[in-house]
């Protein structure tokens, strides 16, 4: 059976809706949507749509402002620091790339520092934004807790992704977007909405025993890449995006999904590098569409039909979804259909089949 498909367009409108009316201004909530969409038209359904009544569920109870504005705390030559103000993590994440643009086009560099925020999406929404503007941006976050350091069984450091984008010309950017966990945790929450296994590599059990449950891996701990190399950098993105910003670090980051006590308080990094304080912005274009044009043409091993550069699979998706639609499982058409239910919104206005 063929999933049912979804306009994005309407999507976005009805998920901004959705926040207008918890409280949440329209303009902030229309970025929390753009970023919400943004994933589901990726393929990253772990960030998309399908995190929007967890986000409002914490709106609801009082864990993420409704009307607070991000502040600028400190400006200083290439360097500034945001306090979220504890608002949604993606009006918090643009208002600091907007931030790094400008400081960026001043200096060549723009570093952001930021704390007091909450999940702010994938961090692609913002390196697609600085593509788009000729800019190089390296984005990281810390995030709860979820992975246990090498040789340890209780998670300690957050899936920390870190995210790199760098614009070509006529062929595709590079968009590099990934977790230091072998999966994102929303992965494996997804799993367990959707009932399915994982795979036996992605994480352990409490009792640090491989497990293909999610439910056993979400009570155990997720499995870093390359292992000590993974956990290695997931802590590198930890210190910079907790301690360096002053926001929540390790344990102290609090959970999403599991703490309906105190605010997440996330830290992020953003560094916008302004290719023009190099070479002219051309320049640097047609030598990265030679570069990708090399990698792409090189030999290939047996069984594969072309070699694709980080984020041409998402792009590529993306293209398709714009066309034909974003599919959703039953479960979470029925999990969205009962939230916009509570604000008087029909999520199916939004079907397409």
């Amino acid at each position: 059976m063929n999933p049912t498909r979804f306009c994005p367009k309407k999507l976005e409108e009805i998920a901004a809706e959705v926040f207008t009316r918890t409280g949440i201004s329209h303009a902030q909530a229309k970025v929390v949507a753009q970023s919400l969409v943004h994933a589901d038209l990726r393929g990253i359904e772990s960030h998309g749509l399908s995190r929007m009544p967890i986000y409002v569920k914490r709106i609801e109870a009082g864990l993420i402002e409704r009307q607070e504005e991000p502040q600028l705390v400190m400006e200083e030559g290439a360097t500034a620091l945001i306090d979220g103000k504890n608002q949604l993590g993606a009006v918090v994440g643009l208002t600091a790339l907007e931030q790094a643009m400008k400081l960026s086009r001043q200096t060549g560099i723009g570093f952001v520092g930021v704390r007091h925020s909450n999940h702010f999406g994938t961090c692609s929404f913002y390196a697609e934004r600085a593509i788009s503007e000729g800019l190089i941006l390296l984005v990281l976050t810390n995030a709860p807790e979820a992975m246990a350091p090498s040789g340890g069984i209780r998670p300690f450091l957050g899936t920390n992704p870190i995210a790199v984008g760098i614009p070509a010309g006529n062929e595709p950017s590079f968009l590099l977007d990934m977790a230091t966990s072998v999966t994102a945790r929303g992965k494996i929450v997804l799993a367990a909405k959707k009932g399915e296994a994982i795979p036996e590599d992605w994480a352990i059990d409490k009792n640090g025993n491989p497990t293909t449950k999610p439910e056993q891996a979400l009570s155990g701990s997720l499995l870093p890449i390359g292992g000590a190399k993974g956990y290695g950098l997931a802590m590198f993105i930890d210190l910079l995006c907790g301690l360096l910003t002053g926001a929540a670090f390790g344990p102290g980051v609090k959970s999403l999904y599991d703490n309906w006590e105190h605010p997440q308080n996330v830290g992020h990094i953003f560094l916008v590098i302004d290719i023009q304080h190099f070479l002219p912005l051309p320049v640097f274009q047609k030598n990265m569409d030679e570069y990708i044009r090399q990698v792409k043409s090189g030999p290939k091993k047996e069984g594969t039909s072309e070699i694709l550069i980080p984020g041409e699979i998402e792009s590529r998706k993306r293209s398709e979804r714009l066309a034909a639609g974003i599919p959703f499982s039953a479960n979470v058409v029925e999990e969205l259909t009962q939230l916009c239910s509570i604000y008087r919104l029909d999520f199916n206005e939004a079907r397409i089949t």
